[in-house]
């Protein structure tokens, strides 16, 4: 009897054992269950967050609204001349120097020979001599009429004769090549200089004017400098030649 309920005793146990390991099987199934439902959502939580410090890591900075850049004054090109103005001006940048004066022909007026050579140009230009405006080309100057190497009188000649119209420096915008300049260096409503426009340069509503002349012999002087620093406060004038 002893021997059959130790037996017997020991099958419980094995039955107690077995029914504990099922038990304990069945725990840790129902665990890995539970993880494998689980586990997934924080690895993939995990992954999300990292490629969100990833682009916000490799996110370029934003860029500086770029600022427009202020458009340049426009130049105006001056228009192709026509041929008796590139005829004047070719003979006025071919005697301007004094060692290239056409004083065989037209005499030089000592120190005063400005009109005398912008007399020349105009015939150059085509203007043809008349009773008040000529010059016997004979190489003596002072042999000239008096519009031909005076500059006040030639302002008379011009404006009695209709060949050109005036303007005032605050006019100057309608200058181009060719045109005469005067200049009035004391107010006195007199002029005392004269010279041919050679540059018209217009960059946006600032108009820079050069001519050329004799004594002061130049090519491209400019007015501005002719009335601000060489003869301060003067005035000029111009002819617009058609």
């Amino acid at each position: 009897m002893r021997n059959e309920y130790t037996v017997q005793l020991t099958r419980w146990q094995r039955l107690g054992l077995t029914t504990a390991i099922g038990a304990v099987l069945a725990v840790g199934a129902t665990a890995l269950v539970v993880q494998a439902l689980d586990g997934p959502a924080t690895p993939t939580q995990t992954a999300q967050t990292t490629d969100a410090d990833a682009s916000a890591a490799t996110e370029e900075p934003a860029r500086a609204t770029p600022t427009d850049t202020p458009a340049a004054a426009p130049v105006e090109v001056e228009p192709a001349l026509s041929a008796p103005v590139a005829a004047q001006i070719d003979y006025l940048l071919a005697h301007w120097k004094l060692e290239t004066y056409n004083s065989a022909e037209w005499g030089v007026l000592g120190e005063n020979d400005c009109v005398n050579f912008a007399s020349q140009a105009m015939i150059a230009r085509g203007w043809t001599m008349d009773g008040v405006w000529s010059s016997p080309k004979n190489g003596n100057a002072y042999d000239a009429a008096a519009a031909w190497r005076s500059s006040t009188a030639f302002m008379n000649y011009i404006a009695q004769a209709g060949k050109a119209t005036a303007l005032t420096d605050q006019q100057r915008d309608q200058v181009k090549v060719g045109d005469i300049v005067q200049f009035d260096w004391d107010n006195t409503g007199d002029r005392d200089h004269t010279g041919i426009v050679t540059r018209v340069e217009k960059v946006g509503d600032t108009v820079a004017i050069s001519f050329a002349g004799h004594t002061l012999d130049s090519d491209y002087r400019s007015v501005d400098t002719a009335i601000t620093v060489d003869h301060p406060g003067g005035t000029a004038y111009y002819w617009s030649v058609p």
